[in-house]
């Protein structure tokens, strides 16, 4: 995006984590399985993929394990993109 020269507001999850209202926010009413990182080992150990944790569950197990949350996360308006797809970016943007 920034060969692109697309303007973008970044943050360093890892060094800024967001807090349970900003996760609630961001997650809003999107469905469990958009925004779980399922290479994260949490998700493969508690096979969450056959047995998806309910929102609530998912939102507490992502503030202990934030590695759960699936990355990175766009939004423009009420848009949002989970995960890295180049073309779905684009279109987003």
């Amino acid at each position: 995006m920034q060969a692109k020269k697309i303007p973008l507001d970044e943050r360093e999850y890892g060094k800024n984590p967001l807090s349970e209202k900003e996760l609630r926010e961001l997650v809003g009413g999107e469905p469990v399985e958009n925004f779980l990182n399922p290479r994260n080992a949490l998700y493969r150990e508690r096979n969450m993929k056959q047995k998806p944790p309910s929102r609530e569950e998912a939102i507490k197990l992502i503030l202990g394990e934030p590695n759960l949350l699936r990355r990175p996360v766009m939004v423009k308006g009420n848009k949002k993109l989970w995960g890295f797809s180049e073309a779905e970016a684009v279109r987003l943007l």
